[in-house]
């Protein structure tokens, strides 16, 4: 797209005049912004920030100065992913987390620095060397359409085309549709004719995440995750009488702690435990019953040796069972609903800052599978859309991109059709969502088709057990197309067929 001949500035609510004195748009944009650059703005203007640590507890570092630019009146609107990086210009000293963030503020650009510095300071931010160690770094890449040059700011920042750490939260914070007439302007800065997207690509785009010292990770535990490295199996413990598959399995704790034993020594990463079923049609339990089932196998689960290293989920649509869960040592959320069934969910998610699995779903249980929910143009591009609602609202709520993990809802609200076109057509979901997001659209990507009833149509098994051969295929060609982490049953033979996934995928990515 040659951003420079879409053109549409506005300033004050008027568009840039034509002017045969101008040589190229570019020029234009930077006669027409640069006068007002430094006023007292009475209206609010979107601003990018970007913000980096390698001093202390970087990710409570960032969350910190979140928090109190809120207080400051610079109201986050979108982060960018999360990135651990290696120093650049001064190269002996410890890797560095980056992101970004859109923001909207009346503070006008020398006010909104000094507010920025004096943020910095108050998190221990002293003077030294230059690009050396520091706690927080938080630098005002963009401010509306407006250009600054002044003894104390440049924007946009001056080295934002030669920085990687800068270049890729800020790609993060776009769509590839453009949303409004100030992302316009910040792609027409870049002086490119494919806007920020080019200046991204000349750098190496894409081809740099996973190598060259920089990573995107999603923080979880006590560990940052680098989740590209290899597909994660989740391993589901359903503690439940009416599950369709396991139901009465492991009710006792004794059984579902032999259960989880065998499902780590298979090679789950993952373990996803669930006290409520959410198969068609069952009986809804209420958050007090949930955490009676929960409660006494999470806590010895978590007490197991053998979950050193290993992550535990709890599969929840209500905010209190999420909150306990939490409390008792739990490491994230998986929500079937992604906040639909509890309004109050994405609130406390933000508050206990995890890991939020957010699942595309229809109505509830008892009517997902209803004539009306069962109705798309095109399921990829509504099952992204629609998920990409669900998870704004849980970002606009404080939920960070880099926390979010996304599932398109295999079985739920979908016919067999719709799920081997779901299977088939990832990239058109994430695609979907990357037109609004690109941050959301490069979350993980969960999927869990094991044992579901549409394979038991197309294979002709009745039995839920009989099913995990058609699990492997469905996980194979998931993966393939670019799931991050598998939902399964039977670990062993999914966790093999992974490991291929996983080989083939490295040829791929040498060529």
């Amino acid at each position: 797209m040659n951003f420079i001949k879409q053109l549409v500035h506005i300033k004050h609510g008027t568009r840039a005049p034509k002017s045969s004195s101008c040589k190229a748009a570019s020029l234009c944009l930077s006669h027409a912004f640069h006068n007002s650059s430094v006023e007292v703005n009475s209206e609010e203007q979107e601003v990018v920030i970007a913000l980096g640590s390698n001093v202390g507890d970087r990710l409570n570092n960032f969350e910190d100065a979140l928090n109190r630019m809120k207080k400051s009146g610079i109201y986050i609107s979108r982060h960018g992913c999360l990135y651990e990086t290696e120093p650049a210009y001064v190269t002996d000293q410890p890797h560095f987390l980056n992101s970004a963030v859109r923001a909207t503020t009346k503070l006008e650009p020398h006010k909104l620095l000094e507010t920025l510095k004096e943020i910095e300071r108050d998190l221990g931010r002293t003077a030294g060397i230059r690009y050396g160690p520091r706690p927080i770094d938080l630098d005002i890449l963009f401010y509306g359409s407006q250009t600054v040059n002044t003894d104390t700011l440049v924007i946009p920042h001056e080295r934002i085309w030669e920085r990687p750490f800068v270049m890729a939260p800020l790609i993060d914070l776009l769509g590839t549709d453009t949303d409004n007439d100030t992302t316009k302007s910040w792609h027409l800065l870049s002086r490119n004719s494919g806007g920020i997207f080019e200046a991204w690509q000349k750098l190496g785009g894409e081809s740099l995440i996973g190598k060259d010292g920089m990573k995107r990770v999603l923080p979880v535990g006590n560990r940052l995750w680098n989740w590209s490295t290899r597909a994660s199996v989740m391993g589901i413990l359903n503690v439940t009488p009416d599950s369709f598959s396991d139901g009465g399995e492991f009710l006792s704790v004794g059984s579902a702690v032999s259960r989880v034993r065998s499902m780590v020594t298979e090679g789950a990463d993952i373990i996803d435990l669930g006290a409520q079923s959410t198969r068609p049609m069952a009986t809804k339990l209420s958050p007090e019953q949930e955490l009676d089932r929960l409660i006494p196998v999470l806590e010895a689960v978590i007490n197991m040796p053998e979950m050193e290293g290993k992550l535990i989920s709890v599969d929840t649509f209500y905010s209190q069972v999420a909150l306990e869960a939490i409390k008792k040592g739990a490491h994230l959320i998986n929500d079937v609903s992604a906040g639909q069934l509890d309004s109050n969910m994405h609130n406390v998610i933000a508050g206990l800052k995890i890991p939020y699995i957010a699942m595309h779903m229809r109505g509830d249980p008892s009517t997902m599978q209803n004539d009306e929910n069962l109705v798309y143009d095109d399921v990829c591009k509504d099952v992204g859309s629609e998920l990409y609602t669900r998870v704004r609202d849980a970002e606009l709520a404080g939920v960070p991109a880099w926390r979010m993990i996304l599932d398109p809802g295999i079985g739920f609200s979908k016919s067999t059709k719709h799920n081997l076109d779901i299977l088939a057509g990832l990239p058109g979901v994430r695609s979907e969502i990357g037109r609004k997001s690109l941050a959301l659209s490069r979350a993980p990507l969960l999927i869990g088709p094991s044992r579901k009833r549409f394979l038991g149509e197309i294979c002709g098994q009745t039995d839920a057990a009989r099913r995990d051969a058609a699990t492997v295929a469905c996980v194979t060609a998931g993966v393939l197309g670019g799931a991050d982490i598998v939902r399964v049953h039977n670990v062993g033979v999914n966790r093999d067929a992974l490991r291929i996934c996983d080989a083939m995928l490295q040829r791929r990515r040498k060529f």
